[in-house]
């Protein structure tokens, strides 16, 4: 026993020693993983362009992908009836009517953000993010008279962007190049580019004295440089092995935002995709040639579908679906022809852009602004449709909140619960532009004050929304916004009036031009 008690006691005591030894279990520590952010921005795409918003003669099952799994709002607005503006104050979160500089902008136009502003993607460069552009610009580049053959800055890289691969204008605009962090691609430096947009350079076919040379004859407006074969806006000379290819254009961004992804996967991104599709010259791949049944147009709008769902695959390949927001959206309400004989009108058919709104690019109604808008988090977003108002300025200070920053603006609200499809309620107001002037909406009411100028704009067929009365609908009711309620509901006009002048404030004098009635 007593053998057995000295035993039992050695036993003991080494228990109690390795006890002493051994060194405490640390908890791991579970670190948040910022969420990767997508914005693919697509060009002239209409509210009733897209299946999952209606449409019946063109079937877009990539997008519906995103609407059936994310939220599709009803109520989704770009800030302004065109492109420049629109992407404007996405980036910034500012209104741009409240910068002159917010208009439609040419090939040669001076970057009207400012390097001292507040964008998206410097809010996420303060949150560890890389960020990065693919696809068009449409904001200005350089400073004043830019050399194409030199880098061109300031551009995206000065307002936040640290990849950026763009169009510097639009696919109808010289300089018909692609540029990479300023610098022109494929540039051969014995050959430079020269480009200016009052004077042709000696000896260059335009599309005006040489439709012979075109394979797109032009409408209105694109009559100058002839590039692949298309008259362009704009005069250019030199850069032969930098031009694009037209008809590769769609599967070039695509790759390009594909390989972005692919080369950041291990950090938290912000990607600004921005499709070229379904903007004038439509110039779809040989593969969509006739998918559609509605001409080029159509064809345009299934390439792009077709570009989303094989980025999305990316996403799903590169095990990042579950970690990124994706935001679904575009610049502005469609157009038909915008400028060439595409046969966009005559094949239409029964498809309708607008999805029954009134109005179109360019126009105050709300054809003009009110965009397909889709918010999609795979497991993190339920599936719902979403009335709230929302506009594309407040993803700067909603994705902040996101993202555990305190960086927002005046213009721009938080209304990320409305985003993750968690509150049916998110703005109250807004105010929408078209071609510097500006309407209202608040709550189901839309009020377009009174306008000087011709209520058609005749070389695109759309309504503007100029009159000389002012225009107040309830759009909920009326959503084609045809019966005007601004001289039977004079109450819900002045308190309308009241609302939009204490922002728009600026306006105040041209609204008095007319007399209410």
């Amino acid at each position: 026993m007593k053998y057995l008690s000295t035993i039992l006691t050695l036993l003991m005591v080494s228990i109690v020693i390795s006890c002493k030894d051994a060194k405490p279990v640390e908890a791991k520590k579970e670190t948040k993983k910022q969420p990767n952010i997508v914005v693919i921005y697509t060009d002239d795409l209409g509210y009733g362009d897209v299946s999952a918003n209606g449409a019946t003669e063109i079937n877009t099952p990539n997008i519906d992908k995103l609407a059936n799994g994310g939220v599709r709002f009803t109520n989704g607005y770009a800030t302004s009836a065109t492109c420049t503006p629109s992407r404007y104050g996405l980036l910034t979160g500012v209104y741009p009517w409240r910068n002159k500089q917010a208009k439609i902008l040419p090939g040669t136009a001076p970057l009207i953000i400012s390097t001292e502003q507040t964008t998206i993607p410097k809010m996420l460069k303060t949150k560890g993010y890389h960020t990065g552009i693919v696809g068009k610009w449409h904001l200005g580049l350089g400073s004043g008279m830019v050399n194409w053959n030199e880098r061109v800055s300031p551009g995206p890289n000065e307002v936040g962007f640290d990849y950026a691969y763009i169009m510097a204008a639009t696919q109808d605009r010289v300089p018909t190049v692609y540029i990479e962090n300023g610098d022109v691609v494929g540039l051969d430096k014995n050959d430079p580019i020269k480009i200016d947009y009052k004077n042709n350079f000696e000896g260059q076919p335009t599309g005006k004295d040489n439709p012979e040379l075109t394979k797109m004859k032009w409408h209105h407006g694109h009559n100058s440089t002839i590039v692949n074969g298309i008259p362009r806006i704009g005069y250019m000379k030199g850069g032969e092995a930098a031009k694009w290819t037209d008809e590769d254009m769609a599967d070039h961004f695509l790759k390009g935002a594909q390989n972005y992804v692919k080369q950041h996967k291990n950090e938290p991104f912000f990607l600004y995709y921005a499709m070229q599709q379904p903007h004038v010259p439509r110039t779809p791949h040989p593969r969509f040639v006739g998918k559609s049944g509605m001409g080029p147009r159509g064809d345009v709008i299934v390439e792009a579908d077709w570009c989303i769902g094989e980025f999305i695959k990316t996403l799903e390949e590169e095990g990042l679906l579950e970690n990124t927001l994706i935001v679904f959206s575009s610049d502005n309400g469609p157009v038909l022809n915008d400028g060439y004989f595409d046969d966009a009108v005559e094949k239409l058919g029964k498809h309708t852009p607008t999805g029954g709104l009134r109005g179109g690019k360019y126009s105050l109604f709300e054809a003009g602004t009110k965009v397909p808008f889709i918010t999609y988090w795979k497991g993190k977003i339920q599936p719902t449709v979403s009335d709230a108002l929302v506009c594309q300025l407040d993803l700067l200070s909603s994705i902040s909140k996101l993202v555990g920053s305190d960086i927002t603006t005046d213009d721009s609200q938080d209304i990320l619960d409305a985003f993750m499809g968690k509150s049916k309620t998110a703005r109250k107001d807004l105010v929408l532009e078209a071609n510097r002037k500006t309407a209202y909406r608040n709550g189901d009411w839309a009020l377009i004050p009174p306008y000087k100028g011709s209520h058609l704009l005749k070389e695109v067929n759309i309504e503007i929304g100029n009159s000389s009365d002012y225009q107040l609908y309830n759009i909920k009711d009326d959503r084609s916004q045809q019966k005007n309620l601004a001289t039977s509901n004079p109450d819900k006009l002045a308190e309308m009036i009241a609302s939009y002048t204490a922002i728009r404030g600026t306006e105040k004098e041209e609204i008095k031009e007319v007399k209410l009635k």
